[in-house]
């Protein structure tokens, strides 16, 4: 979201949830996805998502129940490391230090959030739990953040917290990352809050401000961190063995409020960042930029909207994971037009999959299927869901070559 991905999606349940299925924009602001972290339901949501169209039949359930699911990774035996927002809670610091400002803020924050594992049945299982997760103002519907990525620096893994921090209701638990042990405990390795504070980026939004951020992802390289500031619009890298944190690039400085959000890797050894850009979302407005390790940037793709996930197949062709169409009718996102796309040599897309709901990551698995957390934000805890998407059948008839309409 822009604030962090919870002030982005601004949504209330009801608009959330309403019969139509459509949303609507709360207070018509302009959300980005830095703040979709926090656009969970509240633990006392009861509401059941209403009826949407099934998505394209290459799609299927894999793994259920979950909480808020964002960022995952694979291990070699084929079992999933899943970041979860949690379900928020009521905590308030409100008076204690500088708060969100309406109606995304003030957050209240509980230690709900978790990292689970899924094994090859779909089975669930708590890793750890009692992690700082947020939710926004009641005016935008409780929405929850937490856990926002997890990934693997040889043996070790890793979470990036994205529920922490003073103004999300946690003085005491700052956003950053966190080395997960063995037995589910936790390790703070580097303190984020503290870094966005004392290093402001060149053209930070005030409309949409998150003071301790709200990051989306992470990826690896040379076995250092590098965290998308999906708020205040730059990547950063983390040295896991110091715990220090450097800026590889502010985006900020030629892209504006871009709202970066998925980042990977690509086999050529340069970054690949995808972004959300603000709400309401706009045909064909986001892109993804290729930068390169010393900090270059350049436009890789174009005429994509609202993008959460980038991934790479075996013949280095990209997917892109794009969590809503475009606005209609007044709504800043629209449930149930999630979808994945292929980038072509010519630059076209090709459409892949359709009819997610909200989805909020994407990564292949080794079955050569993509797998996609779904229900990623704005319904009731227990909703989310990982699904996976058959690919091997190429691009899906109604193919499109231009950016959604």
């Amino acid at each position: 979201m822009s604030r962090n991905l919870a002030s982005s999606l601004h949504l209330t349940r009801r608009q959330l949830l309403g019969s139509a299925g459509a949303v609507t924009l709360a207070a018509g602001m302009r959300l980005p996805l830095g703040r979709i972290a926090a656009q969970e339901a509240s633990p006392a949501a009861t509401p059941a998502p209403p009826p949407f169209p099934p998505p394209s039949a290459n799609v299927t359930t894999f793994a259920e129940g979950l909480e808020n699911p964002r960022g995952f990774r694979f291990t070699a035996d084929g079992t999933i490391y899943l970041a979860e927002g949690g379900k928020g809670g009521t905590t308030s610091t409100e008076g204690q230090c500088e708060q969100v400002v309406p109606p995304v803020g003030p957050y209240s924050g509980g230690d709900t959030a978790r990292i689970s594992t899924i094994d090859a049945s779909g089975k669930v299982t708590t890793l750890a739990e009692g992690l700082a997760s947020n939710q926004s103002s009641p005016d935008l519907g409780n929405l929850v953040s937490g856990v926002a990525d997890v990934d693997f620096v040889g043996d070790h893994l890793y979470a990036l917290i994205a529920g922490g921090g003073c103004s999300h209701g946690h003085p005491d638990k700052p956003n950053g990352i966190l080395r997960v042990l063995a037995d589910g405990t936790t390790e703070q390795v580097a303190d984020l809050s503290a870094w966005v504070h004392a290093n402001p980026v060149a053209t930070p939004n005030p409309a949409d401000f998150e003071p301790d951020e709200g990051a989306y992802a992470m990826t690896v390289l040379n076995d250092a961190l590098y965290v998308a500031e999906s708020n205040h619009g730059a990547i950063d890298r983390v040295d896991t063995a110091t715990g220090d944190v450097t800026r590889l690039i502010d985006m900020t400085e030629t892209e504006g409020h871009l709202v970066p959000t998925a980042i990977i890797v690509g086999a050529d050894g340069n970054f690949y960042v995808g972004n959300l850009t603000t709400f309401p979302m706009v045909a064909g407005a986001a892109h993804v930029w290729m930068i390169t390790p010393d900090g270059k940037m350049s436009q890789f793709a174009e005429g994509l909207t609202g993008v959460l996930g980038l991934a790479f197949d075996d013949q280095n062709r990209l997917y892109v994971l794009e969590t809503s169409g475009p606005a209609a009718g007044g709504a800043p996102i629209v449930p149930g037009t999630g979808r994945v796309v292929r980038l072509t040599d010519s630059g076209d897309l090709e459409e892949m999959a359709t009819g997610l709901v909200f989805p909020t990551a994407m990564r292949f698995g080794s079955d050569g299927m993509l797998y996609v957390s779904n229900y990623g934000f704005g319904f009731p805890p227990g909703t989310g869901q990982i699904v996976k998407i058959d690919i091997s059948g190429g691009p899906m008839p109604a193919a499109s070559p231009s950016p959604m309409a």
